[in-house]
């Protein structure tokens, strides 16, 4: 194991894998929708996202993830790409699947995952105003990324079913 860094582990095979999660770029006239939350009792501010669970798709968990930390229900609209980020406060790495998503429907009275204090909507320059309070670079960069106009196909990723037989 001394050859993987702190924050890094095996899985049971000795494999090293990095957490993969999902996260949400919502617009909604010229805001962002985020979430503020308690992390290692640090108040910080993130996109909606969070961990694919097993047999999720990643689609699935990001409306999921929206919905259990914004009471936002959301369509997806497109791709927006796949980051990867190592914390420099954890040494934990990610591969981060982000996409784009319009709001469709909130439920205030939603109880919203725990150390989540709630829904932010903010502009760019409001988000870049948080400074050490955003929990990533990773939420800027996706910002930036719709910003600019990247939109991939939903279809550029695809699951195969359990079972698919290999040649």
């Amino acid at each position: 194991m001394d050859q993987f860094p702190i924050g890094k582990t095996l899985d049971d095979a000795g494999i090293w894998r990095p957490r993969v999660t999902v996260a949400t770029v919502v617009p909604r006239d010229g805001r962002f929708l985020l979430v503020e939350e308690i992390v290692h009792g640090r108040r910080v501010v993130n996109q909606p996202a969070g961990h694919l669970e097993p047999d999720e798709t990643l689609h699935a968990a990001a409306i999921r993830e929206t919905l259990e930390e914004t009471g936002w229900d959301v369509e997806l609209e497109s791709f927006l790409g796949v980051q990867q980020w190592t914390s420099s406060e954890s040494g934990s790495q990610f591969v981060r699947f982000t996409f784009a998503a319009i709001p469709l429907h909130h439920d205030p009275a939603r109880k919203l995952d725990d150390g989540v204090l709630g829904p932010l909507w903010l502009d760019r320059e409001g988000i870049v105003a948080l400074g050490t309070r955003l929990r990533s670079p990773l939420i800027l960069h996706s910002i930036d990324d719709w910003i600019s106009g990247r939109r991939l196909p939903l279809d550029c990723i695809s699951r195969l079913a359990p079972g698919t037989a290999s040649i």
